[in-house]
């Protein structure tokens, strides 16, 4: 196979007679990849194509960022770099900002950290304008520049008259926030040295442009440029930044790992478009666990703070239906009983077929061959399909024993009775390897009114039965657990 690749490039000098300092790169769009000269495939990725040419701004670049920040910060005594001993380094836990916001908190690690610069992700409709400008309603104690590059102002005053309707006590609208429409990078500059805020919001980094970059807003070059003075800014001046990002058709943050690599963290909003729960996740966190959940459901006024996710995740009444478990999972710090449902029916075509919504298909594909082995379940004729309830994407591994439950409820059409759950990893040999954390996960199911829990044999080792008063039921083998459960 031959590639005929003609590339040719006008020179650096006949763009602009300023731009003789500029360097070329060539970046890979799909995973920020760098190289001196244009390549067919990438080296990192293996993707074909994706490499585009982006103009280097020179160091005058970002005489804005850095005029800004100087002009914010405060007078400090001589804070030159020099190396230091890992001793003489203070570990005192850095100063957060309190977002007035449970699950954000949560999500960030404890609160904003000053100086910091945090990206937030999520698909269009999905409510990440709603989130910023919910939270800075809500941060009345600081001065706050919302800079939107999309929406108008009388846009802006509808939707945050819409949250103010909210009855929580802090979001009042006051003069703490000031909103401003403009997508000139050197002007957002301008406007920061005269406001002097406390939190600056980019409502998107995609619409931003900065007149050192020869492209048009949005290409990897601006996003590139842009995002690199805001964290010079913030690094200098100590105010943290929020940038909202856009997601590409992929699912993936546009100006893809070239954000990502720059922000000190990454926050996806994520969420069914047809269901009211949306899930903030942390991607990357320099401040904190990337395990961490938070839960919103999505209102006419806004969105609102899920605390207790298990009450949404259990559809109340399913007696006399069968496929359904109920799991006792954690994501983050935070345990909830969340609805496994099964469906196995006789294949109607040659082919039967395996499909998982919210549950990893090659986990599901594997727990099958165990009940086939190890059970003796002949599922190999059967479609088979598995949901978790409420549109959540769950990764604890302690799922295995509910959605083998599950399928075999549907299987043989017996419903499990109200009042039981369980946890538990299914090995490839049918064993029920212990899970993490055991204690929360059955005070959770006790908290929520269920009677019986199969948990692993192998975690009561250590364990104070007494305090619960939900009745335990240690399990070695998958085939204890159903006979448990059916008897």
């Amino acid at each position: 196979m031959y590639f005929c690749h003609q590339h040719h490039h006008p020179s650096p000098n006949t763009h602009h007679p300023n731009m003789a300092k500029d360097k070329i790169a060539y970046v890979c769009s799909n995973c920020g990849q760098e190289s001196a000269k244009w390549i067919g495939k990438c080296p990192a990725c293996g993707q074909w194509n994706t490499f585009k040419e982006i103009r280097i701004a020179n160091e005058s670049g970002s005489m804005a960022a850095r005029s800004a920040a100087s002009t914010v910060r405060q007078s400090k005594a001589d804070n030159r770099n020099h190396p230091m001993r890992l001793s003489e380094i203070s570990s005192r836990d850095l100063p957060r900002i309190d977002m007035h916001d449970g699950e954000l908190n949560r999500v960030l690690g404890g609160g904003l950290v000053p100086g910091s610069i945090v990206l937030l992700g999520g698909e269009p409709g999905i409510g990440k304008s709603t989130l910023s400008l919910q939270t800075a309603l809500t941060l009345t104690d600081k001065k706050i520049l919302y800079v939107s590059g999309e929406e108008s102002l009388y846009q802006l005053k509808m939707r945050a008259e819409r949250i103010t309707q909210h009855p929580t006590p802090n979001t009042q609208p006051s003069d703490h926030l000031l909103i401003l429409c403009e997508t000139s990078l050197e002007a957002i500059f301008n406007h920061i040295k005269e406001v002097v805020p406390e939190l600056v919001v980019i409502d998107s980094i995609q619409t931003i442009s900065t007149e050192e970059v020869d492209s048009s807003p949005g290409s990897i070059t601006q996003v590139r440029e842009c995002a690199a003075a805001l964290l010079r800014f913030a690094k200098s001046s100590g105010i943290p930044v929020i940038l909202i990002g856009h997601i590409t058709k992929e699912g993936t943050l546009a100006g893809p790992k070239i954000l990502e690599h720059i922000v000190d963290t990454v926050i996806q909003f994520e969420g069914d478009q047809h269901y009211m729960y949306r899930i903030l996740r942390s991607i990357k966190n320099r401040f904190g666990s990337t395990s961490e959940l938070g839960i919103y459901e999505m209102l006419q006024t806004g969105l609102r703070q899920v605390s207790n996710p298990s009450e949404l995740l259990l559809t109340q009444d399913h007696d006399g239906l069968s496929g359904i478990a109920i799991s006792s999972a954690i994501e983050g710090i935070r345990p909830f009983l969340v609805e496994t449902q099964a469906l196995v029916s006789t294949a109607a075509y040659g082919t039967p077929q395996r499909s998982a919504t919210g549950f990893d298909q090659r986990r599901l594909n594997m727990l099958l061959a165990v009940l086939e082995k190890r059970v003796g379940f002949k599922l190999i004729q059967k479609d088979v399909f598995i949901n978790i309830a409420g549109g959540l994407r769950v990764t604890d591994l302690a799922m295995d024993l509910s959605v083998i439950a599950a399928v075999l409820s549907s299987n043989v059409d017996t419903p499990i009775e109200s009042g039981w759950c369980m946890a538990g990893e299914v090995g490839l040999s049918g064993e029920v390897r212990p899970v993490s954390r055991i204690e929360q996960r059955i005070a959770e199911a006790e908290k929520l009114g269920f009677q019986h829990i199969i948990v692993p044999k192998y975690n009561l080792s250590g364990l104070n039965r007494k305090k619960f008063n939900i009745e335990l039921h240690p399990v070695r083998k998958v085939e204890e657990a159903l006979r448990a459960l059916f008897g």
